[in-house]
């Protein structure tokens, strides 16, 4: 429809004053209708986009009317306030440092995420043993600080178990793809605070020796049915802390290692933002047998 034959029907009359709605006690821009000087009466309208002509803007009754997409509106302003309660009230950005090893998809993927506001983190840090990995040139490509670890003999940028608290404060670490064993200093400077991603249902296909396509061939060769990514806490040993969370992935009988890689990579950039999500929104509640379970935001009665 033509905008100027739609809003032709909606010009103010110079002289005549429309009434108010009284069943609508609210002003009159607030409303979701306009006074029809043709049909002499408000009409109403639910999805009405049109843009008004400048003759139209100085109307008495219509003043400064713009494209106007009156449902949009509403639902915009109803989703953000859905986002908002998201978000648990009082809770400051977490501080994060993820370290890598490789390309670092998951670290890119949470790191967009908190860009993006879904999850209520920054990260501060990237800990890398290879400097010139996928992962840390992404960092760098972003401004966020590349440290090295295990520190060289000769490198004056490594990192130490207690700087990440010194320098960057940093409040939870996460690994994504790091292939070296976490020292103890550090497990202890971060107890229940440092979380691990592995491409296996653990404790299938975990522990020393078990990263990348090792772990996808290994769950092929053995029959396995399902596989699928798991998220724990980190403890003193390889893929042996508590369990928080796991994606089921069925392994089809076609798969080749490669294929199943790239089904339960994809399920694993959806895990781990979940995760830390609930993580920086403090969700993480620990059951008195040492379990650690994921509080719903919805539902603060209900854990998985």
């Amino acid at each position: 429809m033509d905008s100027r034959c739609f809003i032709s029907d909606f010009r103010s009359n110079s002289v005549f004053s429309p009434p108010v709605p009284k069943a609508l006690n609210k002003p009159f821009l607030a409303l979701p209708c306009c006074w029809s000087a043709r049909a002499h009466r408000w009409l109403y309208f639910e999805d009405a986009q049109f843009s008004a002509s400048p003759r139209t803007r100085k109307s008495r009754f219509l003043p400064n009317l713009e494209c106007i997409n009156i449902r949009a509106s509403r639902e915009s302003i109803k989703n953000s306030a859905e986002e908002k309660k998201k978000k648990k009230p009082g809770v400051a950005k977490k501080k994060l440092a993820v370290f890598v090893s490789g390309g670092g998809s998951n670290f890119k993927s949470i790191h967009e995420a908190c860009v993006e506001g879904s999850v209520h983190g920054e990260i501060v840090a990237l800990v890398t043993n290879k400097t010139d990995c996928g992962g840390a040139e992404y960092a760098r490509n972003k401004d966020i600080p590349v440290l090295q670890f295990p520190r060289t003999k000769d490198g004056a940028d490594g990192l130490s178990p207690t700087s990440l608290i010194r320098n960057f404060e940093v409040e939870f670490v996460l690994l994504a793809g790091f292939l070296k064993l976490i020292p103890v200093e550090l497990i202890r400077a971060y107890p229940r605070a440092i979380l691990n991603i592995h491409p296996s249902l653990l404790p299938a296909f975990g522990g020393k020796g078990y990263y990348g396509m090792k772990v996808h061939k290994a769950v092929i060769s053995s029959g396995a049915r399902y596989s699928g990514p798991t998220i724990h806490f980190v403890d003193e040993h390889y893929d042996t802390g508590r369990i928080l969370a796991q994606m089921v992935v069925p392994v089809l009988s076609t798969d080749s290692p490669e294929d199943l890689a790239a089904r339960v990579l994809k399920e694993e950039h959806k895990l781990y933002k979940e995760v830390v999500a609930a993580l920086c929104e403090e969700r993480i509640v620990w059951r008195e047998d040492g379990v650690p379970l994921i509080q719903s935001r919805q539902d603060p009665n209900h854990f998985c």
